[in-house]
């Protein structure tokens, strides 16, 4: 713990504007300093894990993003200071001027250094000016985003002024791409900041991702604790981060420091930042570019914290009560090294489509001196497509990179997520790629390698190991026996008079459907033949979520759920979902969204942006009908044939959640001929 500064005191109750992993992070630093916490849940968080840790919790009706409904709870909870996180209200100027006239403190910078930050084209004027190095561009509105292309060349990249994370950020690389850029990013700006100005900056081909975590009082201190690195990413989201950087030697992390103060200094920052750079990785002497500066705590922090064993909420904390910072810049002593893994409620397999559904199982490693998990999930809790998709993050620390990698990969392997598919087996083969274990980083660097990595992800057994049914099967046959008070004359086809006969489990996964084949009852000991492979002696040991499962002589130990018919398996970080149908029954892989009955289901859960036809419209194969979006992300879903829009059921702006019906496209009457593109909601042919 840092030393307290005589003559301040810390705040007695903290309100955390925030919710999931962060807000009990936050959470957990309030109690150790003995300080009151307050969380704040929408109706859809009632049961959340931040709101039975903290002291008290204040129900927002409208939600995390209602300014007055949070300046009310910390009014009416006593709080003296609200702790934003990161995302929702935490880099919003509203909401800093009005907690400063409600007399509560804000724990981030002023609001006047929020804005300035917060407009991408106004930062990297006022960085500029204080000499930090910027990447060659122009703005708007007084350049216009064509000649500024031309100016510095494609490809270029196109981002809204406000917001952040990689939102709205489209890469051009032809004058030809350029108006299409141009057109989605402003509307995801419009829509997701309410601001639709746009800057283009030249695109850097392979470039680093490197940031500087800096703090600053109001006492005019400013220092910075090193560099996090974050090339690796998927559309401009951080995976995996990691400190210190491996590509920088001590001279460029020195300059890099020194910028990212003046970056600070320059608006008059105060409290904890982060100054983001563009680092060209193979050029020499690594020439580095601010980008941006997120005005909060970042969501990779951790790894800051692990090498230099420091508290960035405390500090944060302690700023904001007006303390000057209890350490100067050679304090700072950065030891061994550690990596950050992300873990999203998405599917790699389809396009990193968000996921959702019950958590029915949960196992994460246990937090010790080299492995700390930040993380708000708990078993029985609802994915949706609410809020981002991220639900927990696990960090590890070494001496040394390869051992931090491996005991990341390890923790990773030690985390099951059951009932709603997640990341964590494409993590774990992005953490074994030559590239990535060498240090040899670049924000492209998964599109490069998707395919590999989604092999790898899958393991030499496919994307369903043969073991898989298998075992799905025991566990049904299993529960079927135990339903029946294992009563061998009462499971189906499971024995007769005189002989075991054969019983036939029909399963689908992941689009596949296999036959398995079982002969006895599992906990005795029994036959199982999983699709065209020879029958084997198997086994099944059940108790509480486990099943261990023996085929012909080797046992493996999965993690087991139940969720009506389905089968929920998972071991080594993955997870499987195997839902059982009747012999001849076709299975969910076969069935709807396919061409062939025209109905259009969404990808996956989020809200409907825009409808680009209507009822009655006739349609080309391939044809944009509708947009859907989710966690930062945009999916164009199309018809699936040629024919006529018989039915729309969504509308712009309406939630829907994965494999809702959107729309229904039918074959034309015989004689209409061909169906033509029709005109879309926006007039376009």
């Amino acid at each position: 713990m840092l030393p307290t500064t005589s003559g301040t005191s810390m705040f007695g109750t903290v309100l955390v504007a925030n919710r999931g992993e962060i807000a009990l992070r936050v959470i957990r630093t309030l109690r150790r300093l003995g300080v009151r916490s307050v969380a704040v849940y929408s109706d859809a968080d009632a049961g959340a894990a931040h709101v039975r840790a903290a002291d008290t919790a204040v129900r927002l009706p409208s939600g995390y993003l209602a300014v007055e409904e949070v300046i009310a709870a910390a009014r009416r909870s006593g709080a003296q200071a609200i702790h934003p996180g990161y995302g929702f209200l935490a880099e919003n100027t509203a909401f800093a001027r009005r907690c400063a006239e409600e007399g509560v403190v804000f724990v981030g910078p002023p609001a006047a250094a929020v804005e300035a930050m917060g407009d991408k084209i106004r930062a990297k004027a006022a960085v500029a000016a204080a000499g930090v190095p910027v990447v060659p561009g122009g703005a708007e509105p007084h350049d216009d985003l064509l000649e500024a292309a031309l100016r510095v060349g494609f490809p270029v990249l196109v981002k809204p002024s406000a917001g952040g994370g990689g939102k709205g950020m489209l890469v051009a690389r032809t004058a030809g791409e350029l108006p299409g850029a141009i057109e989605s990013a402003r509307r995801t700006a419009a829509a997701a900041f309410g601001d639709a100005t746009l800057l283009i900056e030249r695109y850097i081909a392979g470039p680093r991702h490197i940031e500087i975590q800096v703090l600053a009082d109001a006492h005019g201190n400013v220092i910075h604790l090193g560099e996090r690195e974050c090339s690796l990413q998927r559309r401009h989201q951080k995976i995996i981060e990691e400190a210190p950087s491996p590509l920088l030697d001590e001279e460029t992390r020195r300059r890099m420091g020194e910028d990212a103060v003046r970056a600070a200094r320059a608006v008059g920052y105060v409290g904890a930042g982060t100054v983001e750079f563009i680092v060209a990785g193979d050029e020499p002497g690594h020439p580095a570019y601010f980008i941006e500066m997120n005005t909060r705590l970042q969501v990779e922090h951790p790894v800051t914290e692990m090498v230099t064993g420091l508290d960035l909420v405390e500090l944060q904390l302690r700023v904001a009560a007006g303390e000057p910072l209890p350490l100067a810049q050679p304090d700072v002593r950065a030891n061994g090294h550690a990596v950050e893994a992300r873990v999203y409620a998405e599917d790699p397999a389809r396009d990193f489509l968000p996921t959702g559904g019950r958590v029915l199982a949960l196992e994460e490693p246990d937090d010790h001196p080299h492995v700390r998990v930040d993380s708000g999930l708990t078993p029985g809790m609802a994915v949706g497509s609410d809020y981002d998709p991220m639900l927990s993050k696990v960090i590890a620390w070494a001496p040394d990179r390869a051992l931090a990698l491996r005991r990341l990969d390890a923790a990773l392997g030690a985390t099951t997520v059951l009932g709603v598919p997640t990341n964590v087996a494409f993590l774990r083969a992005l953490l074994a790629d030559p590239d990535v274990t060498a240090g040899r980083l670049s924000t492209g660097l998964i599109d490069q390698r998707l395919g590999a990595l989604l092999a790898a992800a899958q393991g030499p057994g496919g994307p369903v190991p043969g073991e898989v049914p298998a075992a799905a099967a025991l566990v049904l046959h299993d529960e079927l026996a135990r339903r029946a008070g294992d009563d061998p004359w009462a499971v189906p086809d499971g024995w007769r008079v005189g002989e075991a006969a054969w019983t036939t489990w029909r399963l689908t996964v992941r689009g596949e459907t296999i036959d398995v084949r079982v002969r006895g009852l599992p906990a005795a000991g029994c036959e199982v033949a999983a699709g065209d492979a020879p029958a084997v002696p198997a086994r099944l040991d059940r108790s509480g979520g486990e099943a261990r499962v023996t085929l012909d002589g080797v046992t493996t130990r999965y993690a087991c759920a139940l969720d009506g018919g389905t089968v929920w398996l998972g071991r080594d970080g993955a997870s499987w979902a195997l839902t059982p149908h009747r012999p001849g029954e076709r299975g969910a892989g076969a069935g709807a969204g396919a061409a062939g009955d025209g109905v259009v289901r969404s990808p996956m859960p989020g809200t409907v942006l825009l409808v680009k036809v209507v009822p009655g419209e006739r349609v080309a194969e391939g044809q944009p009908l509708l947009v859907v979006e989710a966690m930062k992300m945009e999916h164009t879903v199309a018809a699936p044939a040629a024919g006529i829009v018989a039915e729309l059921a969504a509308r712009a702006g309406q939630p829907v959640d994965m494999d809702a019906v959107l729309a229904v496209v039918r074959p034309e009457p015989d004689g209409e001929g061909p169906a033509q593109a029709g005109p879309d909601a926006e007039g376009g042919a």
